[in-house]
């Protein structure tokens, strides 16, 4: 029956029936059929295989357009302007606990200066400066004591270190060493040698007196004629 299924139902197919009939009789129909699908189904899974892949999700998606390049140079800085020096150099000297040069940040008050020193004597007037002056690099703080006639202007001498001049006569039976120190020609060794000869010898008696201490002579003593009272 399966070569009459080749067959066609019959009839005379030509010299390649008669070579075909003995072919398939001896393989099988269906064996041939199987084999038919069989090398069908190959050429299915190789074409599967073989073809160009889809192309990705991504693929269809808009391209963002890259950052564009500034061309414009950075605006050039300038540098800082200088502001005054950082840290302040001050000599804080007279009726404080530790006379003596510090380091005080810049914007620093003669309040803080004085602080710096480790604060006022209790025989120390503090209402004869204006703590709330600024401080500048290089000033001396000069802190008085109660009673005693202030030399140098609120908040101590100029940048120079040294005292500025006094504002009246100095009282030598009452002023200290840094006071009498601000006197013209008067050194830190002679003001020392006054404060000490009225120690042993009592008050001034008058200005004449100042010619007994070591150090001042006629001349000198002429100088602070004016300057100085008993």
């Amino acid at each position: 029956m399966a070569m009459d299924a080749v067959d066609g139902g019959g009839g005379d197919g030509g010299p390649w029936r008669g070579r075909l009939r003995p072919w398939v009789e001896w393989i099988g129909f269906w064996r041939l059929v199987g084999a038919a699908l069989t090398v069908v189904a190959l050429v299915v899974v190789g074409w599967w295989l073989v073809r160009p892949a889809d192309p990705p999700t991504e693929a269809g998606l808009p391209y963002a357009s890259p950052p564009s390049v500034d061309s414009t140079p950075p605006a050039t800085i300038s540098p800082p302007l200088e502001t005054g020096p950082a840290v302040l150099v001050v000599h804080v000297a007279g009726a404080v606990v530790t006379p003596g040069v510090y380091e005080l940040p810049a914007g620093t008050r003669v309040e803080g200066a004085v602080a710096a020193a480790g604060g006022a004597l209790a025989e120390a007037d503090p209402s004869a400066l204006n703590l709330a002056a600024a401080v500048g690099d290089g000033q001396r703080v000069y802190v008085p004591r109660v009673g005693e006639v202030v030399v140098a202007p609120v908040g101590g001498g100029g940048p120079d270190g040294g005292s500025a001049p006094p504002s009246g006569p100095v009282d030598v039976n009452r002023a200290g060493v840094e006071e009498l120190d601000g006197l013209p020609g008067i050194g830190p060794a002679t003001a020392q040698a006054i404060v000490a000869h009225r120690d042993q010898h009592g008050p001034f008696a008058s200005v004449e007196d100042l010619e007994a201490v070591r150090g001042i002579g006629p001349a000198k003593l002429d100088a602070l004629r004016g300057l100085v009272t008993v």
